[in-house]
């Protein structure tokens, strides 16, 4: 080997080490040069509820748990409950003006602001909680309420759906549609405008004053949510009348509100995070709810709850009064009516549709239920059960035999 070969040797490594080494130096510094990227952002989440509500207070918490972890802590939200920086029922208008970066409500404690805040949480008679997401996920229902929210200067994505909810706590027994004349009645939203045709006197009061309220008698009824939360709040010590089906919400949505410009400014890489922790706590909810939920209703009777349902002329008087008063609005507010008539359009093939899926099977499940067929130490002495009603022939025959609650 020459000399000059030599040289060249030397020279080729020397080259490739200092080249490897900053190869090497570059891999090692593109971590931290891209974490480098994602801004710190720390955000004050006003929550529309009280602590002890682990489920919809928890919906924010959760959502602020998932970030965090997700952005290696680079994204940080601090929930506050109902009072602490705003009252409850102000929390989307805090949002609105930039008090605070964003809120965890309902959009139909707006209602009175705007009918249209109302579509993206729930109106009386329409979705339950399955039917709801698939509007919102597949349907586009979201992205037709942010066009609405984008005037308020917000925007939001469901964080949180309880199930159909109970139709609430009442100090008397109502046996037809003349019982609920003139009743005091705490229930938010359109549904109070509902109640109103059926000559309820509706009250906006926060979840943390009701019982104050029922106990005192300034209310004669209240409505919250369902048998988890409820029994939280004790109601049935001063109201013991408890009634289903909650007919004002059976898919009710919470939102994550989050100020508009505020999420304008945000990477989208952060954007696209904080969708996708809104949607995680969305199921989360939900399951939450559904598991809890049987057990504090069976408690709730234990305590002395008496379970009523409500008189068909109520229901029937309720259902046409919600028609009524969606045409209405709809003439006048041109949010609220594309909002209506694109839930309009997916309802009545969703209804159609469940009445040869769900419904008839969930039918079939209760009838063993009540026949002691689905608890295992009760399944060998069980007799034999009634057999399940077919499903309906067509859209607007309820099927024969259905259990009731």
């Amino acid at each position: 080997m020459t000399q000059k070969t030599q040289l060249d040797r030397r020279s080729f490594l020397t080259r490739a080490t200092v080249g490897g080494a900053a190869a090497a130096a570059g891999a090692t510094l593109a971590a931290p040069a891209i974490a480098q990227e994602a801004p710190t952002i720390n955000w004050r989440v006003a929550s529309s509820f009280p602590k002890s509500l682990d489920t919809i207070y928890g919906s924010a918490e959760d959502v602020a748990t998932r970030l965090k972890e997700a952005t290696d802590g680079k994204f940080t939200l601090q929930v506050f409950a109902a009072g602490e920086l705003v009252p409850g029922l102000e929390a989307m208008n805090a949002t609105s003006n930039g008090t605070v970066e964003c809120s965890n409500s309902v959009g139909y404690y707006n209602w009175g602001k705007d009918p249209a805040f109302a579509c993206g949480a729930d109106l009386p008679f329409t979705f339950n909680a399955r039917s709801k997401a698939a509007y919102n996920y597949q349907g586009g229902g979201i992205d037709t309420y942010n066009e609405f929210l984008a005037t308020q200067n917000l925007i939001a994505f469901p964080v949180g759906n309880t199930g159909s909810q109970m139709g609430g706590w009442y100090r008397k027994e109502i046996k037809s549609l003349e019982d609920m004349k003139g009743l005091k009645m705490r229930i938010s939203g359109l549904a109070g405008k509902v109640m109103e045709k059926l000559g309820v006197v509706p009250q906006q009061i926060a979840g943390g004053d009701i019982y104050p309220s029922l106990e005192k008698g300034t209310i004669d009824a209240a409505e919250w949510v369902g048998p988890y939360d409820d029994e939280k709040l004790g109601f049935q010590k001063v109201a013991p009348y408890y009634y289903y089906p909650g007919f004002w919400e059976g898919g009710p949505t919470v939102g994550f509100f989050v100020n508009l410009a505020k999420w304008n400014e945000l990477p989208e890489s952060y954007k696209s995070l904080l969708r996708t922790c809104c949607q995680a706590a969305d199921q989360n909810t939900l399951a939450k709810y559904d598991y809890k939920n049987p057990t504090a209703l069976k408690n709730l009777v234990a305590a002395g709850a008496q379970l009523r349902p409500f008189p068909e002329d109520v229901m029937v008087a309720a259902f046409d009064a919600s028609r009524q008063i969606y045409e209405e609005l709809a003439g006048q507010n041109a949010s609220f009516k594309k909002q209506w008539d694109a839930q309009k359009a997916y309802l009545n093939d969703w209804f159609l549709y469940q009445q040869t899926t769900d419904y008839t099977f969930d039918t079939m499940m209760m009838i063993q239920q009540r026949n002691n067929k689905l608890a295992a130490a009760d399944a060998a002495a069980a007799p034999a059960a009634a057999p399940a009603p077919a499903a309906p022939a067509d859209a607007a025959a309820p099927a024969a035999g259905a259990a009731k609650p």
